[in-house]
């Protein structure tokens, strides 16, 4: 399993399974894309690249029309290329999760044919929630939380609802690191009350920015499915209120900035944008990104109806705001020896991702 450095034993079971779900649109003019929900710690660059590729070759789906979002449940089972120094040195278990990185990929590309397999007529529409369980872990003076719950509802035509797309931002770790039994931990808790509320519905959850947030309280079974409750609750409030309709041409936009740590090396970092014309915008940002961004990208786009996500097409390191790096602490660089970096950000990773989020929304907004 991976997530907590202090669990020195495998998984003893499953108490919820894990699941990866996509979600296919098309405006009908040729723009499209593929959102797919994964619940697993981080995808790194290697595997979302690998199925990225596989798609491209398969269905013609372009880099810029796939995001791969990771629920970041700390019970599931470790992926190749994700948290490696906390990987057993053991080369039978090493096998293990080679082994089932290799099926998990086999499982995106299949599940993303699916989806693309299962297109019909369907209105979307757009609206936020809220709930307040997140807190700022780092509790420092300034301490930002987002309670929002964007949630995209997709609905067949005699208004059967056929998909929700949801979203929170705050870490997955309700389950702490005693609990050794695979699970989806609060958004699969969620994910699944949703699909007994809407029969034949898909709920996909997508992990927001929520790197420096975490679920209050925690650390018993019973505090994860209240959790997945209040949030899957509010999700599906919203959902039977009157939305704001998401219509007109789609436009996707998908870049590779340059990160630099402050002893010069620099990681790749991945940015992408997600738009329908009317009503709704997706920011889908790499790494463990700290609240601070959602919060100054929602301020920079007042006019555009946003869900922006973090661990999304690579999960590499945290990516902290000018003022988490200079504060320091877990977020603030102690976290990178476990991504196997040797060094925090240079204090210009904050401009460095806001430009890039710059870019490819002026893209899609052309």
């Amino acid at each position: 399993m991976s997530g907590y450095a202090a669990r020195k034993t495998p998984s003893t079971g499953v108490q919820m399974p894990i699941q990866a779900k996509a979600l296919a649109l098309e405006d009908g003019r040729g723009g499209r894309v593929v959102l797919v929900a994964v619940d697993i710690i981080g995808l790194p660059a290697a595997l979302s690249d690998r199925v990225a590729a596989e798609v491209a070759s398969l269905y013609k789906l372009e880099r810029s029309q796939l995001v791969l979002n990771a629920s970041h449940t700390h019970t599931g089972p470790m992926v190749e290329g994700n948290l490696m120094p906390m990987a057993p040195q053991d080369e039978a278990e090493l096998k293990k999760i080679r082994a089932y990185t290799n099926e998990l990929a086999g499982k995106l590309v299949t599940v993303i044919g699916a989806a693309l397999g299962d297109l019909g007529p369907a209105r979307l529409d757009f609206e936020v929630g809220e709930t307040g369980f997140a807190i700022n872990r780092r509790k420092r003076e300034v301490a930002p939380v987002d309670h929002s719950v964007p949630v995209l509802r997709v609905s067949a035509p005699n208004g059967q609802i056929r998909a929700v797309l949801f979203g929170y931002a705050c870490h997955n770790t309700t389950l702490t690191a005693e609990f050794l039994e695979i699970s989806g931990d609060y958004a699969g808790y969620a994910a699944a009350q949703l699909e007994k509320e809407f029969p034949g519905a898909t709920a996909l959850f997508f992990m927001l920015c929520g790197g420096d947030q975490n679920p209050e309280p925690r650390s018993r079974r019973e505090l994860a499915e209240k959790h997945g409750g209040s949030l899957a609750t509010e999700v599906a409030r919203v959902a039977r209120t009157k939305m704001q309709p998401v219509d007109g041409r789609l436009r996707t936009a998908f870049m590779l900035t340059r990160l630099a740590l402050n002893n010069l090396k620099q990681v790749n970092y991945p940015v992408q944008a997600v738009r329908f014309e009317k009503g709704f915008t997706m920011v889908a940002l790499g790494g463990e990104v700290v609240v601070d961004f959602a919060l100054k990208i929602k301020e920079k786009y007042p006019q555009e109806r946003l869900m922006v996500a973090g661990y999304s097409n690579d999960v590499m390191c945290y990516i902290p705001s000018l003022r988490v790096l200079r504060e320091g602490g877990y977020e603030g660089g102690d976290s990178m020896k476990w991504y196997g970096l040797d060094a925090p950000f240079a204090e210009d990773v904050e401009e460095r991702v806001m430009s890039s989020v710059g870019a490819v929304v002026e893209r899609v907004r052309k």
